[in-house]
């Protein structure tokens, strides 16, 4: 069994209907945003984010109940132009539900310039105003600002050019299809990569090698590159001395299939026999042969 015990206070308190206290579709926090609002004092501006604050209500759990009483009819937005060109946001709290006509009449009353719709004024900034550069050159050289430069960068402008820099630029340009990490090169940083490049070249590495070199040191993880352009500078900026050549690589048979030879005959696809002897014929085609002999 359950027992009230109720006092009617004296002072400072509103009255509230049922329907509100007892909404099978507002959540606590919807209600206790929705009363506190209504029990504020006539004429008082407090937005329901503010109240949201003195309520202690969170940031989703406000989110939450501010679209449930705009649902049924209780909050009432709107954005509307003030002076100056400015734009800024209405609220309208009622204690039943009102239709979107309703609201914009009652809102229509209010005036604009009350302290819930108008700006803050801004704080001046401090000192004259000053019209922003429209020429000119930096003082400082854009070089200070790169870092990992490589060695005699800041003469590369006047060094001879390498006779194999167009296929150092060929090879950089490959870049984004060696790997998708690096498809975001900026186009700045193409010529000093090719000059980079240019100098594996004249040391007798490939285009294959470089390729070979970055790809290998490329993360194997999956790890993003953030800066591909950068990594790739480092990755060419040492070039090692060029070792002997390596033989290419042969393709050897699994050990299951060691000692098979593909059939000479017409099939499909390749076929694979295990001879006995010298036979470049696998038995069914050895067979028809003889047959039609």
């Amino acid at each position: 069994m359950i027992y009230r015990h109720f006092n009617a206070p004296s002072r400072a308190f509103t009255q509230f209907s049922h329907d509100i206290i007892r909404h099978p579709r507002l959540s606590s926090d919807a209600v206790r945003l929705l009363t506190w609002q209504l029990s504020l004092p006539q004429g008082a501006r407090e937005s329901l984010s503010r109240t949201a604050e003195r309520a202690r209500i969170g940031a989703t759990a406000f989110g939450r109940a501010k679209r449930q009483l705009k649902e049924e009819g209780f909050v009432h937005e709107r954005r509307v132009q003030i002076s100056g060109g400015r734009w800024a946001t209405q609220q309208l709290v009622s204690s039943h539900p009102l239709t979107a006509d309703q609201a914009a009449k009652l809102l229509a009353r209010e005036p604009l310039a009350s302290p819930q719709v108008t700006p803050s004024p801004r704080k001046p900034a401090a000192g004259r105003p000053t019209a922003p550069p429209t020429d000119g050159h930096p003082e400082k050289d854009p070089r200070e600002d790169t870092s990992h430069l490589p060695p005699h960068a800041e003469h590369a402008d006047t060094a001879e050019e390498s006779p194999r820099i167009d296929d150092a630029r060929a090879l950089v340009g490959a870049l984004p299809v060696l790997s998708p990490a690096l498809r975001h090169i900026p186009p700045g940083m193409r010529d000093e990569l090719a000059r980079l490049a240019a100098r594996w070249l004249d040391a007798g590495h490939t285009p294959t090698d470089v390729h070979e070199h970055i790809r290998h040191c490329l993360p194997a993880d999956g790890t993003p590159v953030h800066r591909p352009g950068g990594l790739v500078r480092y990755l060419l900026r040492d070039v090692p001395p060029r070792g002997p050549s390596r033989p290419a690589p042969v393709n050897r048979l699994s050990p299951r299939l060691e000692g098979a030879r593909e059939c000479a005959g017409d099939h499909t696809q390749p076929m694979l026999f295990r001879p006995v002897g010298d036979e470049t014929h696998c038995p069914a085609c050895a067979s028809r042969t003889v047959s039609t002999g």
